[in-house]
């Protein structure tokens, strides 16, 4: 019969030769953050390059709405008032 602390202490040898956690760093290129905003950025530049400006401004105005503190929701404003603003591009481009 095999006894319990017998196995415990085997258990507890087992785990403490067992690594915790991967060394491995990430690639900080390969790395990507997508949010709403970003999507929502991406998809007015496609409307535009479309030539559907009344989706692109629509696409925006919602940016604006719903996520008026995000990154791209200045631009947004800007570009729904006329202003001349770089036209929205893939979210590495943004901000360029």
């Amino acid at each position: 019969m095999i006894r319990p602390a017998l196995v415990a202490s085997a258990l507890v040898l087992s785990m403490g030769s067992a690594p915790v956690q991967c060394t491995r760093t990430p690639d900080p290129d390969g790395r990507r953050d997508d949010q709403p905003g970003d999507a929502l950025w991406e998809l007015a530049a496609k409307f535009r390059e479309e030539g559907n400006r009344p989706a692109s401004d629509a696409t925006l105005s919602y940016l604006v709405k719903q996520y008026p503190s995000d990154r791209h929701a200045a631009a947004a404003k800007e570009m729904l008032a006329g202003h001349s603003v770089e036209t929205p591009g893939t979210v590495g481009d943004a901000g360029k």
